[in-house]
Protein backbone atom coordinates (compact mmCIF):
# COMPACT_ATOMS: atom_id res chain seq x y z
CA UNK A 1 0.00 0.00 0.00
CA UNK A 2 1.44 3.57 -0.72
CA UNK A 3 1.85 5.78 1.90
CA UNK A 4 -0.55 8.62 1.86
CA UNK A 5 1.34 12.35 1.52
CA UNK A 6 -0.81 15.19 2.54
CA UNK A 7 -1.41 17.58 -0.19
CA UNK A 8 1.02 20.44 0.28
CA UNK A 9 -1.27 23.47 1.04
CA UNK A 10 -4.54 20.67 2.68
CA UNK A 11 -5.06 23.67 5.67
CA UNK A 12 -4.26 26.95 3.77
CA UNK A 13 -7.42 28.91 3.39
CA UNK A 14 -7.20 31.35 0.14
CA UNK A 15 -10.24 33.73 -0.65
CA UNK A 16 -10.15 34.97 -4.38
CA UNK A 17 -12.89 38.29 -5.79
CA UNK A 18 -11.20 37.62 -8.93
CA UNK A 19 -12.57 37.63 -12.47
CA UNK A 20 -11.93 35.87 -16.15
CA UNK A 21 -8.20 33.78 -16.08
CA UNK A 22 -5.34 35.09 -14.98
CA UNK A 23 -5.86 35.43 -11.01
CA UNK A 24 -8.79 32.54 -10.71
CA UNK A 25 -6.17 30.30 -12.50
CA UNK A 26 -3.46 30.76 -9.87
CA UNK A 27 -6.01 30.08 -7.33
CA UNK A 28 -7.27 26.58 -9.50
CA UNK A 29 -3.82 25.43 -9.16
CA UNK A 30 -3.72 26.20 -5.42
CA UNK A 31 -6.65 24.11 -4.87
CA UNK A 32 -4.99 21.60 -6.55
CA UNK A 33 -2.42 21.66 -3.69
CA UNK A 34 -4.80 20.83 -1.30
CA UNK A 35 -5.98 24.73 -0.30
CA UNK A 36 -8.84 25.22 0.42
CA UNK A 37 -10.05 27.84 -2.12
CA UNK A 38 -13.06 30.28 -1.85
CA UNK A 39 -14.49 32.19 -4.94
CA UNK A 40 -16.55 35.22 -4.15
CA UNK A 41 -18.64 36.23 -7.15
CA UNK A 42 -20.87 39.80 -7.67
CA UNK A 43 -24.54 38.61 -7.73
CA UNK A 44 -24.00 39.11 -11.63
CA UNK A 45 -20.98 36.38 -11.56
CA UNK A 46 -17.95 36.25 -13.06
CA UNK A 47 -18.66 37.42 -17.05
CA UNK A 48 -16.28 34.47 -17.90
CA UNK A 49 -19.05 32.54 -17.15
CA UNK A 50 -20.18 33.85 -20.62
CA UNK A 51 -17.78 33.15 -22.97
CA UNK A 52 -19.08 29.89 -24.68
CA UNK A 53 -19.60 31.76 -27.93
CA UNK A 54 -16.39 32.71 -28.26
CA UNK A 55 -14.83 29.20 -27.74
CA UNK A 56 -17.62 27.28 -29.57
CA UNK A 57 -18.53 25.73 -26.30
CA UNK A 58 -22.09 25.05 -25.19
CA UNK A 59 -23.66 27.90 -22.98
CA UNK A 60 -25.11 27.80 -19.77
CA UNK A 61 -23.35 26.25 -16.37
CA UNK A 62 -24.03 22.89 -16.58
CA UNK A 63 -20.97 21.65 -19.36
CA UNK A 64 -18.23 24.87 -18.60
CA UNK A 65 -15.03 23.52 -19.98
CA UNK A 66 -13.72 26.77 -20.07
CA UNK A 67 -14.41 28.51 -16.52
CA UNK A 68 -14.00 24.92 -15.22
CA UNK A 69 -10.84 24.61 -15.95
CA UNK A 70 -9.52 27.94 -14.21
CA UNK A 71 -12.05 27.21 -11.03
CA UNK A 72 -12.16 23.22 -10.40
CA UNK A 73 -11.96 22.39 -6.74
CA UNK A 74 -12.72 25.51 -5.50
CA UNK A 75 -15.80 26.69 -3.08
CA UNK A 76 -18.34 29.60 -4.04
CA UNK A 77 -19.94 32.29 -2.20
CA UNK A 78 -22.12 34.79 -3.92
CA UNK A 79 -22.19 38.04 -2.46
CA UNK A 80 -23.00 42.09 -3.04
CA UNK A 81 -19.86 44.25 -1.78
CA UNK A 82 -21.35 46.85 -2.16
CA UNK A 83 -23.97 46.39 0.31
CA UNK A 84 -22.59 47.22 4.25
CA UNK A 85 -23.97 43.03 4.87
CA UNK A 86 -22.51 41.76 1.98
CA UNK A 87 -18.93 43.65 2.22
CA UNK A 88 -18.60 42.34 6.17
CA UNK A 89 -19.11 38.82 4.97
CA UNK A 90 -15.83 39.43 2.77
CA UNK A 91 -14.36 40.88 5.86
CA UNK A 92 -15.21 37.86 7.67
CA UNK A 93 -13.43 35.80 5.17
CA UNK A 94 -10.11 37.83 4.65
CA UNK A 95 -9.78 37.60 8.30
CA UNK A 96 -9.92 33.95 8.81
CA UNK A 97 -8.08 33.55 4.94
CA UNK A 98 -4.03 32.54 4.91
CA UNK A 99 -4.19 33.97 0.91
CA UNK A 100 -6.26 36.77 -0.64
CA UNK A 101 -6.22 36.57 -4.59
CA UNK A 102 -8.06 39.64 -6.21
CA UNK A 103 -7.35 41.70 -9.96
CA UNK A 104 -9.83 44.23 -9.10
CA UNK A 105 -8.36 47.55 -10.28
CA UNK A 106 -6.68 49.04 -7.26
CA UNK A 107 -8.77 52.33 -7.27
CA UNK A 108 -11.43 49.98 -6.64
CA UNK A 109 -9.49 48.30 -3.71
CA UNK A 110 -8.79 51.54 -1.65
CA UNK A 111 -12.22 53.06 -2.23
CA UNK A 112 -13.63 49.38 -0.84
CA UNK A 113 -10.53 49.39 2.09
CA UNK A 114 -9.45 45.94 0.21
CA UNK A 115 -6.05 47.93 -0.55
CA UNK A 116 -3.08 46.26 0.72
CA UNK A 117 -1.83 48.70 3.27
CA UNK A 118 -5.32 48.82 4.70
CA UNK A 119 -5.35 45.01 4.96
CA UNK A 120 -2.07 44.79 5.84
CA UNK A 121 -2.47 46.59 8.81
CA UNK A 122 -5.45 44.06 10.24
CA UNK A 123 -4.06 41.14 9.30
CA UNK A 124 -0.26 41.60 9.12
CA UNK A 125 0.35 37.88 8.54
CA UNK A 126 -2.08 37.98 5.23
CA UNK A 127 -0.62 37.21 2.13
CA UNK A 128 -1.99 38.81 -0.68
CA UNK A 129 -1.68 38.03 -4.87
CA UNK A 130 -2.39 40.92 -7.24
CA UNK A 131 -2.53 40.30 -10.63
CA UNK A 132 -2.29 43.33 -13.28
CA UNK A 133 -2.76 44.37 -16.97
CA UNK A 134 0.36 46.68 -16.86
CA UNK A 135 1.94 47.00 -13.21
CA UNK A 136 1.10 49.06 -9.82
CA UNK A 137 3.22 52.24 -10.79
CA UNK A 138 3.47 54.59 -14.45
CA UNK A 139 1.40 55.97 -16.79
CA UNK A 140 -0.89 53.23 -17.86
CA UNK A 141 -0.97 51.61 -14.17
CA UNK A 142 -4.61 52.06 -14.01
CA UNK A 143 -5.69 50.51 -17.82
CA UNK A 144 -7.84 47.74 -18.20
CA UNK A 145 -5.71 44.71 -18.81
CA UNK A 146 -6.57 41.52 -20.91
CA UNK A 147 -3.86 39.06 -22.53
CA UNK A 148 -5.03 40.11 -25.70
CA UNK A 149 -3.84 43.78 -24.70
CA UNK A 150 -1.25 43.78 -22.24
CA UNK A 151 0.42 40.60 -22.94
CA UNK A 152 0.41 40.06 -26.82
CA UNK A 153 -0.20 43.71 -28.13
CA UNK A 154 1.79 45.89 -25.62
CA UNK A 155 4.01 43.15 -24.69
CA UNK A 156 6.22 42.73 -27.64
CA UNK A 157 4.10 39.24 -29.22
CA UNK A 158 1.58 40.38 -31.63
CA UNK A 159 4.21 42.93 -33.33
CA UNK A 160 6.57 40.70 -33.69
CA UNK A 161 6.34 37.11 -34.37
CA UNK A 162 4.77 36.48 -37.39
CA UNK A 163 6.20 36.29 -41.22
CA UNK A 164 6.05 39.78 -42.26
CA UNK A 165 4.94 39.30 -45.68
CA UNK A 166 1.70 37.82 -43.31
CA UNK A 167 -0.30 39.04 -41.12
CA UNK A 168 0.29 38.64 -37.06
CA UNK A 169 -0.79 35.52 -35.25
CA UNK A 170 -4.31 35.09 -33.89
CA UNK A 171 -4.69 35.41 -30.53
CA UNK A 172 -6.31 33.21 -27.97
CA UNK A 173 -7.75 33.61 -24.47
CA UNK A 174 -5.68 32.09 -21.86
CA UNK A 175 -2.31 32.24 -23.77
CA UNK A 176 -1.02 35.02 -21.34
CA UNK A 177 -3.27 34.61 -18.68
CA UNK A 178 -2.10 30.96 -17.57
CA UNK A 179 1.48 31.89 -17.05
CA UNK A 180 0.25 34.90 -14.73
CA UNK A 181 -1.36 32.46 -13.01
CA UNK A 182 1.31 30.48 -12.07
CA UNK A 183 4.24 33.49 -11.68
CA UNK A 184 1.61 34.47 -8.89
CA UNK A 185 1.35 30.65 -7.11
CA UNK A 186 5.33 30.69 -7.40
CA UNK A 187 5.77 34.52 -5.79
CA UNK A 188 2.54 33.47 -2.96
CA UNK A 189 4.03 30.37 -2.12
CA UNK A 190 7.16 31.78 -1.19
CA UNK A 191 5.90 34.87 0.57
CA UNK A 192 3.72 32.17 2.75
CA UNK A 193 6.55 30.16 3.84
CA UNK A 194 8.17 33.65 5.32
CA UNK A 195 4.93 34.62 6.58
CA UNK A 196 4.50 30.98 8.12
CA UNK A 197 8.11 31.57 9.86
CA UNK A 198 8.04 35.68 10.79
CA UNK A 199 4.33 36.02 10.75
CA UNK A 200 4.88 39.00 8.48
CA UNK A 201 2.96 38.67 5.27
CA UNK A 202 3.52 40.41 1.98
CA UNK A 203 2.11 41.51 -1.58
CA UNK A 204 2.94 39.82 -4.53
CA UNK A 205 2.19 41.37 -7.34
CA UNK A 206 2.20 39.55 -11.28
CA UNK A 207 1.37 41.93 -14.56
CA UNK A 208 0.48 40.41 -18.11
CA UNK A 209 3.03 42.88 -19.49
CA UNK A 210 5.92 42.20 -17.07
CA UNK A 211 5.05 38.20 -17.80
CA UNK A 212 5.24 38.92 -21.92
CA UNK A 213 8.53 40.85 -21.49
CA UNK A 214 9.90 38.21 -19.90
CA UNK A 215 8.53 35.48 -22.51
CA UNK A 216 10.26 37.52 -25.04
CA UNK A 217 13.43 38.69 -23.07
CA UNK A 218 16.15 36.57 -24.98
CA UNK A 219 15.27 38.05 -27.98
CA UNK A 220 14.20 41.39 -26.88
CA UNK A 221 17.99 42.22 -25.12
CA UNK A 222 19.60 40.98 -28.32
CA UNK A 223 17.34 43.97 -30.35
CA UNK A 224 19.38 46.42 -28.26
CA UNK A 225 22.77 45.70 -30.77
CA UNK A 226 20.31 46.59 -34.04
CA UNK A 227 21.58 43.50 -36.10
CA UNK A 228 19.29 41.52 -38.69
CA UNK A 229 18.71 38.67 -36.50
CA UNK A 230 16.66 39.96 -34.34
CA UNK A 231 14.91 42.77 -36.57
CA UNK A 232 11.23 40.82 -36.01
CA UNK A 233 8.99 40.72 -37.37
CA UNK A 234 10.75 38.65 -40.67
CA UNK A 235 10.27 37.36 -43.36
CA UNK A 236 10.65 33.65 -42.46
CA UNK A 237 13.47 33.54 -45.11
CA UNK A 238 15.49 35.74 -43.15
CA UNK A 239 15.83 33.96 -39.87
CA UNK A 240 19.55 33.80 -39.22
CA UNK A 241 19.30 29.73 -38.35
CA UNK A 242 17.11 28.20 -41.24
CA UNK A 243 17.60 24.70 -38.56
CA UNK A 244 15.01 26.25 -36.00
CA UNK A 245 12.62 27.07 -39.24
CA UNK A 246 9.50 25.25 -39.54
CA UNK A 247 9.18 23.51 -42.89
CA UNK A 248 6.01 21.96 -45.17
CA UNK A 249 6.24 18.04 -45.82
CA UNK A 250 5.03 16.83 -49.62
CA UNK A 251 1.70 15.81 -47.58
CA UNK A 252 1.21 19.48 -46.65
CA UNK A 253 2.05 19.01 -42.75
CA UNK A 254 4.41 21.20 -40.79
CA UNK A 255 7.86 19.76 -39.27
CA UNK A 256 9.37 22.16 -37.05
CA UNK A 257 13.24 21.84 -36.71
CA UNK A 258 14.95 22.97 -33.35
CA UNK A 259 18.90 23.53 -33.63
CA UNK A 260 19.74 26.22 -31.85
CA UNK A 261 23.86 25.16 -31.63
CA UNK A 262 23.78 25.72 -35.80
CA UNK A 263 27.35 24.68 -35.42
CA UNK A 264 27.31 21.88 -33.60
CA UNK A 265 24.60 20.31 -35.31
CA UNK A 266 24.89 21.58 -39.39
CA UNK A 267 26.56 18.01 -40.21
CA UNK A 268 24.31 15.68 -38.64
CA UNK A 269 21.15 17.85 -39.96
CA UNK A 270 21.98 17.77 -43.70
CA UNK A 271 23.38 14.28 -43.50
CA UNK A 272 19.74 13.79 -42.29
CA UNK A 273 18.22 15.54 -44.68
CA UNK A 274 20.28 13.53 -47.34
CA UNK A 275 22.59 16.23 -48.40
CA UNK A 276 25.79 15.05 -47.29
CA UNK A 277 27.55 16.95 -49.60
CA UNK A 278 26.36 19.92 -48.14
CA UNK A 279 28.37 19.20 -44.78
CA UNK A 280 31.57 20.55 -46.77
CA UNK A 281 29.82 23.90 -48.36
CA UNK A 282 31.41 26.91 -47.22
CA UNK A 283 28.40 28.92 -47.95
CA UNK A 284 26.37 27.06 -45.35
CA UNK A 285 29.17 26.43 -42.59
CA UNK A 286 29.95 28.23 -39.66
CA UNK A 287 26.99 29.68 -39.50
CA UNK A 288 28.83 32.84 -39.75
CA UNK A 289 29.02 32.21 -43.76
CA UNK A 290 25.68 31.22 -43.86
CA UNK A 291 24.28 34.81 -42.98
CA UNK A 292 25.08 36.02 -46.97
CA UNK A 293 23.60 33.11 -48.23
CA UNK A 294 20.25 32.50 -46.05
CA UNK A 295 17.84 32.46 -48.80
CA UNK A 296 19.72 29.73 -51.02
CA UNK A 297 19.94 27.70 -47.75
CA UNK A 298 16.09 28.02 -47.25
CA UNK A 299 15.29 27.31 -50.63
CA UNK A 300 17.38 24.23 -50.14
CA UNK A 301 15.63 23.58 -47.37
CA UNK A 302 12.14 23.80 -48.35
CA UNK A 303 12.41 21.56 -51.61
CA UNK A 304 14.02 18.74 -49.63
CA UNK A 305 11.10 18.92 -47.10
CA UNK A 306 8.53 18.70 -49.38
CA UNK A 307 10.11 15.58 -51.18
CA UNK A 308 9.25 13.36 -48.18
CA UNK A 309 5.80 12.94 -46.32
CA UNK A 310 6.06 13.44 -42.71
CA UNK A 311 5.69 9.90 -41.66
CA UNK A 312 8.76 9.59 -43.50
CA UNK A 313 10.48 12.40 -42.02
CA UNK A 314 9.55 11.61 -38.70
CA UNK A 315 11.65 7.52 -38.79
CA UNK A 316 14.05 9.91 -40.53
CA UNK A 317 14.34 12.22 -37.77
CA UNK A 318 14.22 9.37 -34.97
CA UNK A 319 16.77 7.06 -36.52
CA UNK A 320 19.68 10.48 -36.80
CA UNK A 321 17.94 11.80 -32.84
CA UNK A 322 17.57 15.11 -34.43
CA UNK A 323 15.60 17.38 -32.95
CA UNK A 324 12.38 17.98 -34.45
CA UNK A 325 8.52 17.80 -33.79
CA UNK A 326 5.52 17.79 -35.65
CA UNK A 327 3.57 20.88 -35.60
CA UNK A 328 0.06 19.45 -34.27
CA UNK A 329 -3.84 20.41 -34.58
CA UNK A 330 -5.56 21.18 -31.44
CA UNK A 331 -7.45 17.76 -32.19
CA UNK A 332 -4.41 15.76 -32.60
CA UNK A 333 -2.76 17.12 -29.02
CA UNK A 334 -5.86 15.91 -27.75
CA UNK A 335 -4.82 12.61 -28.40
CA UNK A 336 -1.34 12.26 -28.01
CA UNK A 337 -0.03 9.31 -26.20
CA UNK A 338 2.52 11.15 -24.75
CA UNK A 339 0.60 14.03 -24.11
CA UNK A 340 -1.69 11.78 -21.60
CA UNK A 341 0.95 9.57 -20.50
CA UNK A 342 2.48 12.50 -18.60
CA UNK A 343 -0.42 13.27 -17.03
CA UNK A 344 -1.06 16.73 -19.02
CA UNK A 345 -4.92 15.47 -19.29
CA UNK A 346 -7.71 14.09 -17.40
CA UNK A 347 -11.38 12.38 -18.95
CA UNK A 348 -14.38 14.45 -16.79
CA UNK A 349 -18.01 13.29 -17.06
CA UNK A 350 -20.75 15.90 -17.09
CA UNK A 351 -24.44 16.26 -16.03
CA UNK A 352 -25.24 17.01 -19.77
CA UNK A 353 -23.59 13.19 -20.34
CA UNK A 354 -21.02 14.65 -22.05
CA UNK A 355 -17.25 13.52 -21.30
CA UNK A 356 -14.87 15.84 -22.24
CA UNK A 357 -10.98 16.38 -21.77
CA UNK A 358 -9.84 18.69 -19.12
CA UNK A 359 -5.68 19.95 -18.72
CA UNK A 360 -4.26 19.81 -15.49
CA UNK A 361 -1.97 22.63 -13.95
CA UNK A 362 1.49 21.72 -15.44
CA UNK A 363 3.34 20.84 -11.60
CA UNK A 364 3.39 17.26 -11.04
CA UNK A 365 4.70 15.58 -7.91
CA UNK A 366 6.37 12.14 -7.22
CA UNK A 367 4.85 11.07 -3.77
CA UNK A 368 1.94 13.23 -3.81
CA UNK A 369 -1.21 11.50 -5.57
CA UNK A 370 -2.45 13.96 -9.05
CA UNK A 371 -5.63 15.75 -8.04
CA UNK A 372 -9.15 14.09 -8.42
CA UNK A 373 -10.85 15.52 -10.98
CA UNK A 374 -13.37 18.20 -10.21
CA UNK A 375 -15.57 20.82 -11.47
CA UNK A 376 -15.75 24.63 -11.08
CA UNK A 377 -18.41 25.49 -8.76
CA UNK A 378 -21.65 27.18 -9.64
CA UNK A 379 -22.66 30.36 -8.87
CA UNK A 380 -22.90 30.80 -5.49
CA UNK A 381 -23.19 26.88 -5.09
CA UNK A 382 -21.66 26.98 -1.25
CA UNK A 383 -23.10 30.70 -0.25
CA UNK A 384 -25.41 28.91 2.68
CA UNK A 385 -22.10 26.36 3.23
CA UNK A 386 -19.62 29.59 3.77
CA UNK A 387 -22.03 31.69 5.58
CA UNK A 388 -22.61 29.07 8.13
CA UNK A 389 -19.27 28.44 8.56
CA UNK A 390 -18.76 32.17 9.12
CA UNK A 391 -21.16 31.79 12.17
CA UNK A 392 -24.37 32.78 10.52
CA UNK A 393 -27.06 30.90 11.63
CA UNK A 394 -30.22 29.87 9.47
CA UNK A 395 -32.32 33.27 9.72
CA UNK A 396 -29.54 35.44 9.39
CA UNK A 397 -28.69 33.44 5.86
CA UNK A 398 -31.87 33.97 5.02
CA UNK A 399 -32.09 37.68 5.87
CA UNK A 400 -28.60 37.92 3.86
CA UNK A 401 -30.08 36.37 0.82
CA UNK A 402 -33.57 37.96 1.17
CA UNK A 403 -32.03 41.43 0.88
CA UNK A 404 -29.37 40.29 -2.11
CA UNK A 405 -25.91 40.77 -0.18
CA UNK A 406 -25.66 37.18 -0.84
CA UNK A 407 -26.88 35.20 -3.43
CA UNK A 408 -27.32 31.46 -4.67
CA UNK A 409 -28.94 31.59 -8.20
CA UNK A 410 -30.08 28.25 -9.89
CA UNK A 411 -27.19 26.61 -12.61
CA UNK A 412 -28.23 27.99 -16.32
CA UNK A 413 -28.98 24.82 -18.38
CA UNK A 414 -28.24 27.15 -21.39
Amino acid sequence: MNEYFPRPLEGVKVVELATFIAAPSCGRYLADLGAQVIKVESLSGDPYRGTAINEGRPTGDLENTSFDLDNAGKQDICLNTKSPEGREVLEKLISQCDIFITNVRYKSLIKSGLDYETLKAKYPKLVMGYVTGYGEEGPDKDLPGFDFTAFFARGGISGTLFDKDASPMLSIPGFGDHPVGMYLASGLLAALYRASRTGKGDMVTVSLLHSAIWSVSTMLQAAQYGQPASRYPMSRKDIANPLNGIFKTSDDRWVQFASPAYDAMYARFVTALGLPELAADERFFPQANLQSHLHAFYDILVSTVAGKTLAQWCDIFKAADIPYAVAQTWDELLEDPQAWAAHCFYKYHYPTGAERTMVRPPVLFHDTPLAEPKRGPYQGEQTEQILSGLGYDKEQVDALLATGAAGHPAPRAH
